[in-house]
């Protein structure tokens, strides 16, 4: 039965770590220039994106060509899924043609939909809801830097968007401790909470002796109506060298990227020695190459 990747709670945590295990072996395999195109040689995947990217479409590129496959890209500008043909009927031509579909959607729906008539995996990357592949990687990459996951303490600072509601859904799985600072009013989606997630107004208390501090654009793809105000709704949730004097001696730094420097995040901080962010970035390629590999071989 195909396997598809809407949500980091479609995976068990026996799963994460299954992919972390093979993420950590290719990028070994790398680094030691060893070649790993025979697991998806042949294979093809259509990458059918409606938002702008760097970090996803590069990396799912270069990934399934470094595993022997190929990858399609399709970008919709000034148009959506959906909107020429039923969702249903694209999933049915995909699955005729491709191994399998990376979509890249506004709506959280479109992503649900695609699984649910396509019979090939289908692996969100982004919707306005949910991003599990940057939040996969992020925890591999916490996971290479301190050891472990489990009791590591989380502070994510900023807005309760799409990034901070795959935080809710990773930490839950690998029993990380995830702290949440949000302006009053911008908290994550009630959907994704629980009754015993910590949520404050104070980035101040979410930082407190936290491990890693994390942050993301105050205003996301689709937002940029709200630039204005969320700047000034946000301005106390920037990540700067007072605020991480509340954090552990050693706490690391980490932004999913774009950043806007002087914005969310300072240069100071993001140029800093604690700061992993390209340590992240860099990682993208190796989680999806993992996520590739085994959806496309049934081996998740």
């Amino acid at each position: 039965m195909k396997k598809d990747l809407i949500s980091i709670k479609d995976l068990s945590k026996q799963e994460i770590y299954k992919i972390f295990n093979l993420a950590a072996q290719l990028k070994k395999e790398q680094k030691q220039g060893k070649s790993h195109n025979h697991l998806l040689a042949g294979k093809t995947i259509a990458m059918l994106f409606e938002k702008p990217s760097l970090r996803t479409r590069m990396t799912f590129e270069v990934g399934m060509y470094q595993l022997g496959g190929h990858a399609v890209y399709e970008r919709l500008i000034g148009e959506k899924i959906g909107d020429r043909e039923s969702v249903q009927d694209v999933a049915k031509n995909f699955e005729r043609w491709v191994d399998g579909i990376v979509v890249r959607s506004f709506s959280h729906q479109n992503v649900i939909d695609l699984a649910k008539f396509a019979n090939i995996p289908v692996i969100n990357a982004l919707t306005d809801l949910l991003h599990p592949c940057q939040i996969l990687t992020d925890m591999f990459t916490i996971l290479e830097k301190k050891g472990r996951l489990e009791d590591i303490k989380v502070a994510y600072v900023g807005d309760g968007n799409n990034i901070c509601n795959s935080w809710i859904c990773g930490a839950e799985k690998t029993g990380m401790i995830l702290k949440i600072a949000c302006p009053e009013g911008y908290e994550p989606s009630h959907d994704m909470t629980t009754k015993d997630l910590f949520i404050t107004h104070s980035p101040e208390e979410a930082v407190k002796n936290s491990d890693i501090v994390y942050t993301d654009a105050w205003a996301s793809m689709g937002q940029e109506s709200e630039k204005e105000i969320r700047n000034k709704m946000f301005q106390a949730f920037q990540i700067n060298k007072k605020l991480l004097s509340n954090a552990s001696s050693d706490v690391l730094i980490m932004h999913c990227l774009p950043a806007h420097r002087g914005e969310e995040i300072t240069d100071e901080v993001i140029d800093s020695s604690n700061a992993i962010v390209f340590d992240e970035a860099e990682n993208r390629l190796h989680v999806q190459k993992a996520i590739l590999s085994l959806l496309l071989r049934n081996e998740l």
